[in-house]
């Protein structure tokens, strides 16, 4: 009976979930028709010939965003900062959120408020600071003024803070006892114990560097240092009539998150579950 009762509730979230992914399946369609085949009477999903009304997918788009478009090179360069900005985030984050649960020194818990308490300003009104700090530190318009001023998230160090603070004293205990200093308690016994709530701040932080455009968008002047949320964004100001090649460019940047995801979909579930919100 019970699970006869819940057949109207999986019907509900199977036609919720069709109506989350036609908008993606109509953008990859989009992204593979000719330029003729788009603005038809009769929409077709599908990308089909409009006079034969066969099956004719075509590559031309992606190759005209991604050597013309710019949306090549901007691939990139949004590959080369997520692969340096993510792993350095993840290491300050954890260091600094492993210092606030573990390490106790004078203000450390005022320090965390204060901290805390800066996440209520609106990260827009950090805006022209963070560009003044850029240019006085030299890194205005190049892929590094992206990544310094990126690479510690209170947000992230809030969460995995509460993870360690769930983590049993007696094994860092222990291994004092044993004569671990503190870097070999944190690489030997908080990471490896970490893995889950590691995994969500990771996979969270790719995803948004991935996609931001607003800071590259004040930082970077040079278009052959875009990342691909900015090339997509001029792509869509210059072929604003030509759709299919706004799909393939949209498509180019949603793939990647999509993909990270779904392989890892069971690590963020499992990091969420675990991360608790002990204090």
């Amino acid at each position: 009976m019970k699970s006869a009762r819940l057949i109207p509730v999986y019907i509900c979230l199977v036609v919720l979930a069709l109506i989350s992914i036609v908008p993606f399946l109509w953008m990859l369609s989009t992204s593979f028709k000719h330029g003729s085949d788009v603005y038809t009477k009769v929409p077709n999903l599908l990308p089909v010939d409009k006079k034969t009304g066969e099956f004719a997918p075509t590559t031309e788009n992606y190759d005209y965003v991604l050597q013309i478009g710019g949306l090549g090179k901007a691939f990139v360069n949004s590959v080369w900062v997520c692969l340096i900005l993510v792993p350095a985030k993840l290491l300050v984050d954890a260091l600094a959120a492993y210092a606030f649960a573990r390490i106790p020194f004078p203000g450390r818990d005022k320090i965390f408020a204060v901290l805390l308490a800066g996440m209520m300003i609106p990260t827009i009104t950090l805006l022209v600071p963070r560009i003044f700090v850029t240019q006085s530190i030299g890194l205005f318009d190049s892929q590094w003024g992206l990544i310094v001023p990126n690479v510690a998230s209170v947000l992230d160090i809030f969460l995995l803070r509460q993870f360690f603070l769930s983590i049993p004293s007696e094994l860092e205990e222990a291994a004092l006892i044993d004569g671990a200093g503190r870097m070999q308690i944190f690489w030997r016994v908080i990471v490896p114990l970490s893995v889950p709530v590691l995994s969500v701040v990771t996979i969270t932080s790719f995803i948004f560097h991935w996609n931001d455009l607003v800071w590259p968008l004040v930082v970077l002047n040079d278009p052959d240092k875009y990342t691909l949320p900015l090339a997509l964004q001029q792509l869509t100001q210059t072929e604003s009539g030509r759709a299919y090649y706004i799909m393939a460019g949209a498509t180019l940047a949603v793939v990647p998150v999509i993909a990270v995801v779904m392989i890892f979909q069971r690590r963020i579930m499992q990091g969420i579950a675990f991360t608790g919100l002990k204090t």
